[in-house]
């Protein structure tokens, strides 16, 4: 077992996922060191984690008093540094796009959380890592449950299958989902995440852009994924291979340990605020097929996921104007669906864009999405 110190950089430290991180970082503080902590709006909190870290390097988009031995910087500066090993991508959105090629091109592990940076510029992204040969290592669960899966193989992949939850709503009727509320899409039955995540589960959005991501970090094609219900969210996904046998990993609905995973990786450490799986108190695990048609959403980010070029940039940046309309009440849960699709729909795809392109196709998502929310009556809430 290694005794090096890793020193990390943790953006998006004031996120759910930066806040889990440091939960993990601190139980291990023989083997891990934070260099730089970059939050949001929640000074309050950075504050606090700065306190308890003692970081370098702080960034807030809002600026606020530093003790002496901690250096404003940006996310780009801090995700460079000479003295970070890893850089943890827990930011949300397209924020995440410019530190993550910082890093990448200062090759850097980077444990990665983000969506929306594969998902927007994953052909640009997997080929600087390979340039660079920079290490992306996957924090979500599933993609770390593939990542562990295929550890050790050579053999051909066949199937990668993602399971999903289903979301609070799997089972109810497009009348149902018309009145949900803003509470009860809240309620994942089975994560704990914030806000935006939790309501992209809910659309199966979620799972659309994990299907995405899959298909940039694995190099597998589209017509070798596919998404199974599973709601009791024990098996994080399964690989089959080309003799037809399945590995899969399980452990608890938890993000800290694919997290704890990437950060420790090549090693497996003991964790024992980590809950074990007491497989005799298991009842049953269960799955189903998908019922496309009940959320759109899913269906919406697989075909800009095949599109490729600036469509899956477009299916982010509607995403986040939709879920943000009906977190304020603007618009009802189906839409959701029905602003992304309009979006898409008027937009003209490049098929290889540079990142400018990408970051234009987005500002332009964003300002259409709200100009169809004013326009269009059946996205409006009744």
């Amino acid at each position: 077992m290694s005794n090096t110190v890793k020193k990390l950089a943790v953006l998006g430290s004031t996120g759910s996922i930066g806040q889990q991180a440091l939960d993990i970082i601190k139980d291990f503080p023989d083997k891990f060191r934070i260099v730089g902590l970059a939050g949001g709006k929640n000074t309050s909190l950075l504050a606090g984690q700065i306190s308890q870290f003692q970081p370098k390097l702080a960034y807030s988009p809002i600026k606020f008093s530093l003790p002496d031995k901690t250096k404003f910087s940006s996310m780009e500066e801090m995700a460079t540094h000479p003295d970070v090993d890893i850089v943890i991508i827990a930011t949300s959105g397209k924020t995440g796009l410019a530190p993550t090629l910082a890093a990448i091109r200062s090759g850097k592990k980077i444990a990665l959380a983000n969506k929306e940076v594969l998902v927007m510029a994953g052909e640009i992204i997997m080929a600087e890592a390979k340039y660079h040969r920079a290490q992306i290592l996957p924090i979500d669960s599933e993609h770390s449950a593939i990542w562990q899966c295929l550890r050790g193989e050579k053999a051909e992949v066949a199937r990668l299958i993602l399971t999903a939850s289903g979301g609070p709503f799997y089972h109810y009727s497009p009348t149902q989902l018309a009145k949900v509320t803003i509470e009860e899409a809240l309620q994942h039955p089975t994560w704990k995440m914030g806000k935006k995540v939790t309501i992209d589960s809910a659309t199966l959005m979620n799972k659309g852009l994990e299907l995405i991501e899959a298909h940039w970090l694995f190099s597998i094609p589209f017509k070798k994924m596919e998404i199974i219900i599973h709601p009791q969210s024990i098996i994080h996904s399964l690989v089959e291979f080309a003799d037809g046998s399945l590995k899969a990993q399980l452990s608890t609905p938890d993000m800290r340990f694919p997290i704890q995973y990437a950060l420790s990786y090549p090693e497996r450490l003991a964790n024992p605020r980590l809950p074990h799986i007491d497989l005799a108190r298991l009842n049953s695990l269960t799955f189903e097929t998908i019922n496309y048609s009940m959320f759109p959403c899913l269906q919406l980010a697989l075909n800009a996921g095949k599109k490729g070029g600036t469509y899956p940039s477009v299916l982010c940046a509607a995403d986040e104007i939709a879920v943000e309309l009906f977190l304020k009440q603007h618009i009802n849960f189906p839409g959701i669906a029905e602003i992304i699709a309009h979006t898409i729909s008027l937009h003209r795809g490049i098929a290889k864009p540079t990142l400018d392109e990408i970051l234009a196709a987005d500002d332009w998502a964003r300002d259409t999405a709200l100009k169809l929310t004013q326009k269009a009556n059946l996205c409006l809430k009744q």
